[in-house]
């Protein structure tokens, strides 16, 4: 009997502790499996997220070191309005990205996430108007409204692209160390994007340079010597604009192939982070960086630094051409810099994983510091030329990586320090590059316009005393002391390794705590449907 009860009480106790297998629960274990997978992302997800960055380089490079020669020497504009040009263009750019960055923050979620709609949409239009910035117009009269237009048209929609390019490095993984991987990945491939670009764009157009004209005033003591050698090649000036027209062309496609790796090769991930509670207007975002003290030293210091090396890139090709004397090797000796830089990438990453972001940033910045002296102090030598510019690649390299790898890390304090405001990535990386931007194009529309005042002689085969000492000053002294300044800056940066292993510990907490939330309230509605 007693056995026989026991038997009948067996079923009855177990029964509730035993879950059915239901629709709804195959799918709530399919996607704990899922975040526990996508925590570590793959090689083949890195490289095609990587692969993603390198239009935004490759478009860059070309514009950095080519565009201001391009419309003083090719486009024939007077430097007065070539400054202009790249002055407006860059705070154009400077302008729309937190613009953009508001809006990222406010588009819905759909079937390819948030980001990737806008990278997608964006990339025809701006491959047509980076082409239309490398064509002469017919008329004369209308040349600088044209250049302005298109050079700010291509900025406004490479934002539309960059800015939810960058935000989405929050988006892939939740794990801090597989977020640095990536972001080591996404460096190694922008440097060679840069590469690429100075490589179409230099080869093609070094190999149909603009002639030069000899204008028989003295301009100083090297008219003579030098007269002898114009336009030896018998190049003319329409088979340059046509090299630019090509150069221009093969990086278009580039763009496009790059553009379509990322999106069939990445897949945002929605509950990697909580979206924020409401939409900031600007003066609100603005506040709320300026409230955190990391974001702003980080930004601060990496604005100076970057500053020193816009304004040497994009003035370097005219200081090799002109002070230097290298008309027919600058674009070598510009791709000996940048693939120096990729190729260091890499090392620089090891660097910082063994010895801390800090100290790869007083380093590899600080590294360049002699090499821009020296090449300001030597004889016109070609060889000593090429090996300060491998040197000042490797300063190149952590200049690319560094702030991009460090901007996580101040994001993630964000969040630890204030728990209940989440979902701003976009504003923490659009403020920055909206910061970056301005600054060098301030510094690039009075670099241009100083070679103005300095008597700036468009496609003359030599230049003014006065415009040799103003590109010395442009691509070593300013750079220099720039430098200096961002690197005392960082001095008083408060996020340290163990810093971030405090953070990435305490975010792996709320992540879970509200992982945990997100299921009980699914329990609770499951339990009231089934009621």
């Amino acid at each position: 009997m007693a056995r026989g009860e026991g038997a009948e009480q067996f079923p009855s106790t177990l029964l509730p502790s035993v879950k059915p297998i239901t629709p709804d629960g195959i799918k709530s274990a399919k996607k704990e499996k899922e975040k526990k997978t996508n925590k570590n992302l793959s090689i083949c997800s890195k490289l095609c997220y990587a692969i993603g960055g390198a239009p935004y380089q490759i478009t860059g490079s070309a514009l950095g070191f080519f565009l201001q020669i391009y419309l003083l020497d090719v486009a024939q504009l007077d430097p007065f309005y070539a400054s202009i040009i790249l002055f407006v263009g860059r705070a154009w750019d400077a302008v729309t990205d937190p613009t953009v960055g508001f809006m990222v923050s406010r588009s819905p979620w759909t079937r390819h996430g948030r980001m990737m709609p806008w990278i997608l949409l964006s990339t025809p239009f701006a491959v047509i108007s980076y082409f239309l910035i490398w064509v002469v117009p017919p008329v004369d009269n209308g040349k600088v409204v044209w250049y302005l237009i298109f050079y700010c048209l291509f900025q406004s929609l490479q934002t539309c692209f960059h800015v939810p390019y960058s935000a989405l490095t929050m988006f892939i993984s939740s794990e801090q160390k597989e977020r640095d991987s990536a972001t080591a990945y996404r460096m190694t491939i922008e440097v060679l994007g840069s590469v690429i670009g100075t490589a179409i764009q230099g080869q093609i157009v070094g190999g149909a340079n603009a002639p030069c004209l000899n204008h028989t005033s003295s301009l100083n003591d090297s008219v003579l010597q030098l007269s002898s050698e114009v336009n030896a090649s018998h190049v003319s000036l329409d088979d340059t604009k046509q090299a630019y027209m090509l150069a221009s062309g093969v990086i278009s496609i580039i763009y496009v192939l790059c553009a379509a790796v990322l999106f069939l090769g990445v897949r945002e991930q929605q509950d990697v982070q909580r979206r924020a509670d409401r939409c900031l207007s600007f003066v609100e975002g603005l506040r709320l960086l300026q409230t955190h003290g990391p974001y702003v030293k980080l930004v601060t210091g990496f604005l100076f630094t970057s500053l020193a090396f816009m304004l040497m890139e994009g003035n370097f090709a005219l200081f090799i051409t002109y002070t230097l004397g290298f008309r027919d090797d600058f674009q070598n000796i510009l791709l000996v810099i940048m693939l120096s830089g990729a190729l260091t990438i890499p090392l620089w990453q090891l660097f910082l994983t063994r010895f801390g972001k800090k100290t790869a940033v007083y380093i590899g910045i600080s590294w360049a510091i002699p090499f821009m002296i020296l090449v300001v102090c030597i004889e016109s030598n070609l060889i000593v030329s090429y090996i300060v510019s491998l040197a000042a690649g490797f300063s190149v390299a952590a200049a690319f990586l560094l702030p991009w790898s460090m901007l996580p890390d101040v994001v993630d304090d964000f969040k630890v320090q204030n728990p209940d405001s989440q979902g701003h990535e976009a504003i923490f990386y659009s403020f920055y590059v909206f910061f970056t931007k301005f600054a060098s194009g301030v510094s690039l529309g009075i670099s241009t316009l100083s070679l103005h005042f300095a008597g700036y002689v468009t496609r003359g085969c030599v230049q003014p005393d006065s415009v040799h000492l103003t590109l010395k000053m442009l691509v070593s002294a300013a750079p220099v002391s720039l430098i200096i300044l961002g690197l005392l800056i960082f001095r008083s940066y408060p996020i340290n390794e163990q810093r971030r292993k405090y953070n990435r510990s305490q975010l792996q907490a709320l992540l879970q705590d509200s992982s945990e939330q997100d299921s009980d309230t699914s329990e609770s509605s499951d339990l009231g449907s089934a009621v």
